[in-house]
């Protein structure tokens, strides 16, 4: 519960129509919100809602603010007083300290006064536990892991050894950090020989990591993860692999090992990116596109072929398949012509 002078205040948004007092009680779409919920407007798609919104305010930009009907609030950037408004709303976990009766410590790790281990959550040797982290049920961290001031650790995360983790730092169910990359060498016999992953991963400040994603260590050196990074779930990070500041990557992404991804990058959803590449700072590369090499400019990059009805999909992939053979006969054309023009 808030009222609309406190959601403004966070949100950095102008009352426009609004009585500062009026009591917000919780956020819903344009078509659905009524008296006592606040709404936003974000996308065009959902501007003809406008209109007709019963919502006690609407969070909004300038060009829209003219044709709202209800009470406004007015941002530069709706979808950022969105995310601080909304945040107001937000069911707070319940403040707890201590180690569960199930969990297990192991008597050379540092926790925290104020920290909590959840239930049957396992926290190994030398492990540093810092002021404010909740460890949710079902954890591991490793021998020598740092879990950094008020980080949280939802469910079933599994920690590994020398992990670093920054402040702040989010965790959702079913991640794996700091397992081992995938480094192999192939002998004589054919056989592969693993080789042993001796490097760490370091996470900064305000990082966010879904669930089910997995950021492997180094081989030598440290898989780094900078500060304000978002990672969706279900993502492969591979090792070594360095992701600059306040980068957003979306599910399904794979970075092969020791690949550079430079800071306020955005990778759409199941974009691969091969080892050893580097991208610069700024790019956004859209869903399912695969980068085969390195990226030095910003900008906005794309591969691969859209969706189309499958009957015109076989035609495309016919013509694709004869390509190859088009472009030769194509040379042999250019080169006819040549001869023919010189004599």
């Amino acid at each position: 519960m808030a009222t609309l002078g406190e959601i403004a205040a966070v949100s950095s948004a102008r009352l426009q129509g609004c009585d500062a007092a009026t009591v917000v009680t919780g956020v819903a779409p344009l078509n659905r919100a009524g008296p006592g919920q606040i709404s936003f407007l974000t996308q065009a798609r959902y501007r003809p809602f406008l209109a007709k919104t019963r919502a006690s305010a609407v969070i909004l930009s300038v060009e829209d603010a003219a044709d709202c009907p209800a009470p406004a609030l007015v941002a530069d950037n709706p979808q950022v007083a969105y995310a601080r408004a909304a945040a107001l709303f937000e069911p707070v976990a319940e403040a707890r300290s201590g180690v569960h009766p199930t969990a297990w410590v192991h008597a050379s790790a540092q926790i925290a006064v104020d920290a909590w281990i959840g239930p049957h959550s396992t926290v190994e040797a030398g492990a540093v536990i810092e002021s404010g982290v909740v460890v949710g049920p079902n954890c591991v961290v490793g021998a020598g892991a740092t879990l950094g001031e008020r980080t949280r650790l939802v469910a079933q995360v599994t920690i590994c050894h020398r992990v670093r983790l920054g402040r702040r730092v989010l965790v959702h169910p079913g991640a794996v950090i700091g397992s081992d990359g995938f480094g192999l060498a192939l002998d004589r016999e054919g056989r592969w020989l693993k080789i042993p992953q001796l490097g760490g991963v370091v996470i900064g400040d305000d990082v966010e990591i879904g669930a089910n994603t997995t950021v492997d260590r180094g081989a030598l050196e440290d898989t780094v993860i900078e500060d304000g990074v978002k990672l969706d779930n279900q993502i492969q990070v591979g090792h070594n692999v360095k992701i600059g500041a306040h980068s957003a990557l979306a599910g399904c992404v794979g970075i092969a090992g020791s690949a550079r991804i430079g800071r306020h990058c955005m990778l759409g959803g199941g974009v691969g990116v091969a080892g050893h590449l580097a991208i610069a700072d700024r790019v956004q590369i859209t869903g399912m596109s695969l980068v085969a090499q390195s990226i030095a400019e910003s900008g906005v990059y794309s591969s691969g072929l859209a969706v189309e009805p499958n009957r015109a999909w076989n035609k495309i992939s016919a013509r694709l398949r004869r390509l190859d053979e088009m472009f030769r006969r194509l040379v042999a054309l250019e080169k006819k012509l040549n001869r023919d023009r010189s004599t």
